[in-house]
């Protein structure tokens, strides 16, 4: 079964990030390797074992795993090959002090990465394996003393193994930040209209109170409740209901400030608040959006009128929390519907409404 496009993608992506530490990894340590093989005077099968491992297996095991539906468990199979390698490079160099210090560091390094303590363990099983291959090869034998020239072959992997590790988790940090935002964006935003949800929205609202009270600065509460929006909804169908929605939110974001905070409070009601606005300023700009909504020309539904009736609240200093708040605006709401709907009052001033 051939992969789907997301999964594809998946697995491209995740080769590619395996790819590099596995390619630099390998290419550092073949100077660690060949240091020592040179030294032995090793044969020429071996010479291309070591050549196809270090610089060809990386590309080979990409090729596979960017393939796969399975990458990840692809991936740690790979990972045990490498310790397996590994292990029998080390047991061919007969554990020359150094280099198969390094290695097997660089090994648990990868295994602990890829699959935590499990696959350590896994992997030292496998380089146990690998190191009696070559000692039966070979023949089993230790090397305690490194020479200079094979300390100065270790200073790549030292120097640039650690770097390309680092390199791969920064990337992986900014990864899992960018995730996280989303993921945190997600949490507090409407699905339909895209603006925040009623649990966020609440929250900013309890900020901005503290703010106003703290600063003793304006700012202005605005609900608005779509008139008849049920009776258009049974009429016209939930097609036509979320797209009044959503135009909706696109008017209120067109009409508002960057620090203005709107959110869908449920159903067909939404809240604005517009911080360091007077409410006289705030009907301005709320009578605005009004006026364009109604004048807005519905595709396949030429008969279609949407009209809002808007409540807007002052910030006042006496109000005990922002639920009170909530509640003038709120009110105010009811107001504007008692008197005939499609028109903003002001909660402070009940008798100032706007009418089209």
């Amino acid at each position: 079964m051939k992969q789907s496009s997301e999964s594809a993608r998946f697995s491209r992506s995740f080769a590619r990030r395996v790819l590099l530490p596995r390619a630099i990894g390998l290419a550092v340590g073949f100077f660690c390797v060949a240091a020592v093989i040179w030294e032995q005077g090793r044969s020429a099968w071996v010479w291309a074992l070591l050549l196809w491992f270090c610089f060809l297996w990386p590309q080979v095991a990409y090729q596979i795993s960017s393939r796969s539906a399975s990458v990840k468990v692809l991936e740690r199979r790979f990972v045990l090959f490498d310790s397996l390698m590994g292990g029998f490079w080390i047991g061919t160099i007969q554990f020359n002090v150094l280099p198969s210090v390094m290695m097997l560091s660089m090994l648990a390094m990868n295994n602990t990465a890829n699959g935590g303590a499990r696959l350590v363990v896994n992997g030292f099983l496998l380089q146990a394996v690998g190191m009696l291959v070559a000692g039966l090869l070979f023949g089993f034998g230790f090397s305690p003393y490194t020479s200079q020239a094979v300390l100065y072959a270790c200073i790549p992997m030292l120097v640039i193994h650690p770097m390309t590790i680092g390199l791969v988790l920064y990337q992986l940090a900014i990864q899992l930040s960018k995730h996280k935002k989303a993921l945190r964006d997600l949490s507090r935003t409407d699905s339909l209209t895209q603006l925040f949800n009623r649990g966020y929205w609440k929250e900013r609202l309890q900020q901005e109170f503290e703010h106003c009270r703290q600063s003793r600065q304006d700012a202005s509460l605005a609900v608005i409740d779509v008139d008849h929006f049920k009776a258009a909804n049974d009429r016209h169908g939930h097609v036509v209901g979320d797209l009044v929605l959503r135009r909706l939110s696109e008017f209120i974001r067109q009409h508002l400030r960057a620090e203005d905070l709107a959110g869908r409070f449920g159903g067909d009601e939404f809240c604005i608040l517009l911080p360091r606005v007077k409410p006289e300023a705030a009907r301005d700009v709320l009578e605005r959006l009004r006026r364009e909504l109604i004048a807005q020309q519905w595709e396949n539904v030429p008969e279609l009128r949407v009209s809002l009736s808007i409540g807007i609240a002052g910030f006042d200093p006496a109000m005990q929390d922002s639920t009170e708040w909530l509640r003038r605006a709120d009110q105010a709401l009811y107001e504007a519907k008692g008197q005939g709907r499609d028109r903003i009052v002001l909660a402070s001033a009940a008798e100032t409404s706007c009418r089209a």
